[in-house]
């Protein structure tokens, strides 16, 4: 029992508990949900985070890493708005990688001192009063900066979450891609269009990036399979070539239940002539060349085949 250790030996378990929580965070991007931090850890080390100040609850039901502050703090020095992922942290949206600095905009006309720059990120842009809301930049804005200014991945990942989070709707996001001039309005057409809110995690919209490149694959996040006897829906499915993608998340399986249970599932699928390929968080955010040359393998020796047309994903009770 933690109560019958020697005090040294109780504050390194604090430690280790706040610590994990860190490392969850940092996994989810910076910032989840409660129920999403409880999967990752449990009740007591959240309690223990938030007490010694490794996480903060910015809003009811989310935590994020204390550096999301670092954004707000810089904006007010610079006077100018955070931007980008820092925006995208303060609206609590998860992110493939939490921002290494903060990221502040400033109107295109004013001068920064390099010495007040230092640690900071400083884009120069002219920003619209409804581009604007209190100290960051309003949810469209945040998703058109980031898809012009970021990788493909990681753009996409911050509108799914800003579509999962029901801050901006993707007709909107079209619209905003619209009016960009030149520079960059491709990739931001392109994230409007690929953006989807049914993404579950940055861990799944990553992949889905990766996915979007390769030829001959087209799949789709959390479309339901039924077909005989059988009802499944997988992290991402393209129903042309009948296959399936699963982003294999450490929370959700670290029980023999639930061991037992997926390998039931992914035997249902193959003997129905599915093919299901399983990545980990590893091979999706440190090793994408490796799950491209998986996919395109995939995708040159699958015929197109005859599927059922899926469902729509079943709202939760």
């Amino acid at each position: 029992m933690a109560c019958g250790l020697p005090v040294a030996g109780r504050v390194a378990l604090r430690h280790s508990a706040g610590m994990e929580v860190v490392e969850a965070l940092t996994w989810r991007g910076g910032t989840a949900d409660a129920r999403a931090l409880r999967q990752l850890t449990s009740r007591r080390k959240v309690r223990t985070g938030l007490r010694h100040g490794l996480i903060v609850r910015p809003t009811r039901g989310r935590f994020a890493l204390p550096d999301a502050d670092e954004a707000r703090l810089a904006a007010a020095r610079l006077s100018g708005v955070a931007s980008h992922l820092s925006a995208a942290q303060l609206s609590g949206w998860e992110l493939k990688w939490r921002p290494p600095r903060p990221t502040v905009t400033v109107p295109r006309n004013r001068k920064v001192e390099e010495s007040r720059r230092s640690g900071v990120d400083v884009r120069w842009r002219n920003l619209d009063e409804d581009d604007v809301w209190m100290d960051r930049t309003r949810a469209g804005r945040t998703v058109i900066d980031c898809a012009r200014d970021l990788p493909f991945d990681e753009a996409l990942t911050v509108a799914d979450s800003a579509l999962r989070h029901g801050n901006v709707t993707q007709e909107r996001l079209l619209a905003l891609a619209e009016r960009v001039a030149t520079t960059g309005r491709a990739q931001c057409l392109r994230v409007a269009r690929e953006a989807s809110g049914l993404a579950a995690n940055p861990f799944e919209s990553v992949l889905r990036a990766i996915s979007l490149d390769i030829p001959g694959l087209r799949v789709r996040p959390q479309v339901v399979i039924d077909e005989d006897g059988f009802v499944g829906r997988p992290d991402l499915v393209d129903v042309r070539s009948r296959v399936v993608l699963e982003a294999e998340s450490f929370e959700f399986h670290g029980h023999r239940i639930a061991l037992r249970r997926d390998c039931e599932r992914y035997n249902a699928l193959a003997l129905r002539g599915w093919l299901v390929l399983r990545f980990s968080w590893e091979h999706v955010m440190h090793d994408p060349a490796y799950v491209a040359n998986c996919l395109r393998n995939a995708a040159q020796q699958r015929p197109l085949g005859r599927a059922a047309p899926p469902r729509k994903p079943r709202k939760a009770a």
